[in-house]
């Protein structure tokens, strides 16, 4: 378990020094430090901090706002933590993952973010229902495949030249519209040899 602090200032003008003294009085061992707005995560040292943390690890802040000013983005980075295993300290709130208050509090900020995402995607359903009934919504257009090239190459497949993840490579398909498309076509996979 480490303990990992993170610093940010929205200007040049503006001084980290309480900042650092509170992740010293933590006894934080390695400082993310920044001087940038707070408007996105779409910063250099947070995406260090973020990319840095492993499960176990504690992450201190002097107050949420550090982490972001946007709620959509501190709840996408609540979500981050929880799914690295990272607890959260803030200094300013008082909120301590590490506690079963501060858990609850995490709760109720997963409870936000699931909440978020069921909206936008409510919006969304109802944007494209608009859309379909004005004519204007297509759906999503299906992938062209040469169909020749496809079966010269599943072809190569089914006889043991290639593996399917060079198939996919070579047709420049995902796995799941490769299977698809040979499915379609009749095309099995090659039986593995006993």
């Amino acid at each position: 378990m480490a303990k990992i602090g993170y610093i940010r200032v929205s200007t040049e003008h503006q001084e980290t020094a309480r900042q650092e003294q509170i992740m010293k009085d933590y006894g934080v061992e390695k400082v993310f430090s920044e001087k940038l707005s707070g408007k996105n995560t779409n910063r250099p040292e947070f995406q260090k901090m973020i990319n840095y943390l492993r499960e176990g690890d504690v992450l201190y802040v002097e107050s949420i706002s550090r982490l972001s000013r946007s709620i959509r983005d501190l709840l996408k980075t609540v979500d981050i933590l929880t799914e690295k295993g990272v607890s959260l300290v803030s200094n300013k709130e008082n909120f301590d993952t590490t506690t079963p208050q501060g858990r609850f509090m995490l709760s109720i900020f997963a409870a936000l973010s699931e909440f978020e995402r069921e909206q936008t995607l409510q919006r969304q359903k109802e944007g494209i229902a608009q859309a379909k009934s004005r004519g204007v919504y297509k759906g999503r257009q299906p992938i062209k495949i040469d169909e020749a090239r496809f079966k010269a190459v599943c072809k190569r497949w089914t006889a043991g030249e290639i593996s399917a993840v060079e198939a996919m490579k070579t047709l420049g398909l995902k796995p799941n519209t490769f299977y698809r498309r040979c499915k379609s076509l009749g095309i099995n996979p090659p039986q593995s040899k006993k």
